[in-house]
């Protein structure tokens, strides 16, 4: 199968090189090169390719936005170019729906790499690590405010379902997840499928994010957690989640 990809940066040599490192795959296909945000979303719609590269600092719209009405469409997933190492940024591009975001000196098999992955249906952050992201921006910031009346949101869910949900949020993998619960791992593949069924959501990373933002777990209640080897990891780093 070939990949499709779009690539969106304002600055022609950017792309240019980008979109060259890709199409030098056999098995990925530059359709696109666009130099806005919102070329970008027009160039998803009428070509519908499986992944979008986006800058995050772009004219007419940012990438940030572009990501968002993207990802709102369905069918390609996104990836974040940006040249600045900012937890804020991560935390911006996750929560509008990208599925991962990589600096823009990316060494070439990494950039490559991380076009299989999102394809592949996985994220370029560890959960562990998103959740860390989260942690340390919503305390700094505030952002984004838990409420409990979004607890509601959860209601789909069964109680076994809502656990796992919690240990998603804390970054724990699914064998993990499995000794917490006291189960198989493949009871735990069930119950995640089910939890990102249920909630409409793509991916763990995505569940991270739903654990805070329906007040779930609070900013700050899993600091101690943070401690553990995998909260070192950088989020300039490729790092595909685990299944």
């Amino acid at each position: 199968m070939t990949i499709r990809v779009v690539v969106a940066d304002d600055q022609e040599l950017v792309r240019s090189g980008f979109a060259m490192i890709l199409d030098a795959q056999p098995d990925i296909e530059v359709v696109a090169e666009v130099g806005d945000g919102a070329a970008a979303v027009a160039a998803v719609v009428r070509l519908a390719p499986d992944v979008a590269l986006l800058d995050i600092r772009m004219p007419v719209l940012d990438g940030i936005e572009a990501c968002r009405a993207i990802t709102a469409g369905g069918g390609c997933r996104t990836v974040m170019l940006t040249t600045f190492d900012s937890d804020a940024y991560v935390y911006e591009a996750l929560h509008a729906g990208a599925s991962g975001f990589l600096l823009k000196d990316v060494r070439r098999d990494d950039l490559v790499h991380a076009v299989r992955v999102v394809t592949a249906g996985d994220s370029l952050l560890a959960p562990s690590v998103a959740r860390r992201l989260i942690e340390e921006y919503t305390a700094a910031t505030g952002r984004p405010a838990p409420s409990p009346d979004r607890l509601e949101t959860l209601e789909v869910l069964t109680a076994r379902e809502r656990e796992t949900l919690l240990h998603l949020g804390r970054g724990l993998s699914n064998a993990e997840i499995a000794v917490a619960l006291v189960v198989s791992e493949h009871t735990v593949k069930s119950h995640v499928g089910n939890v990102l069924a249920k909630l409409g959501l793509r991916d763990r990373i995505q569940a991270v994010i739903c654990a805070y933002e329906t007040g779930l777990i609070a900013a700050g209640a899993t600091a101690a957690a943070a401690a553990g080897g995998r909260s070192g990891v950088s989020p300039s780093k490729v790092s595909p989640s685990g299944g």
